[in-house]
């Protein structure tokens, strides 16, 4: 049996819109997150002339983007066994917390060392395997590098930044999206805000790295709303229009904004491509954000029984 683990990312800087092999239009910048990760189990199965799952915890569409991308793996390496699969979430799927990004990068990593272990191959490079990854799920490649990565074009890699930070997940619905991932990616091609997107991706990120480097947290937090609010404006704006943000975010939202003007402090605040609100603290300001909870009434959650600092919204 072979096992690989691999965390889910957020961008601070996003990924939103893609061409052939999700090759993304503009820059990305993103934080590992090593509390919210996906465990793949592979085991070779000699009873069988096909890829199958053990465990019946993803949709059809799922399974066969799955058991597609393992094939191009085993093509790449000419590999011909095939192999029984288990996967299992230290956090909800489907919920605009980049689980497809953590589920791809651990098949990825499983897939390669098992396939070079039966063969008594080399091991390839975390930079080789993260551009593979990134063919079955874009973000995916950025799971590789910890805990901050730059992805331009098909270049993925781990950048230095004298920043620590704890992040936090407000859960304000777990449920499956309406709209996937791969379909917004889609779709906001028909919005007229997409046609300076690369540029102001790049400016921000530009900004963002500086200020990061620098330690102006404000100007860093400022940055980040401007860009998640960005990625927003494209979905509302495409034909047809969608959207994830839901009446608790918008409190969220609101509530955030307020603790910022109250302490002149507080997280740097994203929303990926789904409802729920990530927080990246500093180190070292737990006072500060203990506060911000009590406050604002959201209590702790573990899902599966793992502490993986997520909240839910009374709201």
């Amino acid at each position: 049996m072979w096992t690989a683990k691999a965390p889910s990312n957020i961008a601070l800087i996003k990924y939103m819109g893609k061409q052939e092999k999700n090759i993304p239009c503009n820059v990305s910048l993103s934080y590992t997150l090593d509390n919210f990760f996906t465990e793949v189990q592979l085991n070779l199965n000699g009873k069988s002339d096909s890829d199958e799952f053990i465990n019946d915890i993803l949709s059809e569409n799922e399974k066969n983007r799955f058991l597609n991308h393992l094939q191009y793996i085993k093509d790449l390496l000419s590999f011909n066994g095939y192999f029984s699969i288990r996967s299992m979430n230290s956090f909800p799927k489907s919920a605009g917390i980049a689980s497809s990004a953590s589920s791809f990068a651990a098949l990825t990593m499983c897939a390669f060392k098992a396939i070079s272990d039966v063969k008594g191959i080399k091991m390839p490079s975390q930079e080789y395997m993260s551009s593979i990854s990134r063919i079955g799920s874009g973000s995916s490649c950025r799971s590789f590098f910890s805990p901050w990565c730059i992805w331009r074009e098909e270049e993925s890699k781990k950048i230095d930044l004298p920043v620590e930070v704890e992040h936090q997940l407000i859960l304000i619905n777990s449920g499956k999206k309406n709209i996937s991932s791969s379909e917004a990616h889609r779709r906001v091609q028909s919005s007229l805000l997409m046609k300076n997107r690369p540029q102001r991706a790049e400016f921000r990120c530009e900004k963002l790295i500086s200020a990061l480097k620098s330690g102006k947290w404000h100007e860093a937090y400022q940055i980040c709303w401007e860009e998640f609010q960005d990625m927003h404006a494209l979905f509302e704006t495409s034909s047809p229009h969608f959207g994830y943000i839901l009446p608790a975010t918008l409190d969220a939202l609101i509530k955030i904004r307020k603790f910022w003007k109250e302490h002149n402090d507080g997280p740097i605040v994203t929303l990926d491509a789904g409802p729920n609100v990530h927080l990246l603290w500093k180190k070292g300001s737990k006072e500060l954000h203990k506060s911000f909870y009590e406050e604002y009434d959201f209590q702790k959650f573990s899902f599966f029984g793992s502490d993986c600092n997520l909240f839910i919204a009374n709201l």
